[in-house]
């Protein structure tokens, strides 16, 4: 049960990740695995460390996304998971990862 429940959660995700488009996806294929698990369900919440809404990543500012992350990195913003997951990302990583995700350039 648990096992279907993850590759449920894994296609409903991929559904809505961004669309590829024009963006430079180098070096982002295994780390935005990680974010769409939870960020690419719309309406998704979660149940650790409480209940709560998972927000929106696409479309947000690419500076924004990148602050976040530091902020989860250096300790400043605490949720579990994220801290975690930003804890293992390089500068560059997480500049491609918002750029990935980030609002068009216009």
């Amino acid at each position: 049960m648990f096992n279907r429940t993850l590759v449920s959660l894994a296609a409903a995700a991929a559904l809505f990740a961004p669309a590829a488009g024009a963006q430079d996806k180098a070096g982002v294929e295994g780390q935005h695995a990680l974010c769409i698990g939870c960020h690419g369900i719309p309406g998704y919440k979660t149940a650790f460390p409480n209940v709560y809404h998972v927000p929106k990543i696409a479309g947000q500012q690419p500076a924004y996304i990148i602050s976040a992350l530091k902020a989860y990195k250096a300790g400043t913003r605490s949720h579990p998971s994220m801290r975690g997951i930003a804890a293992s990302l390089t500068e560059d990583e997480m500049k491609k990862l918002a750029d990935y995700y980030g609002e068009p350039a216009k």
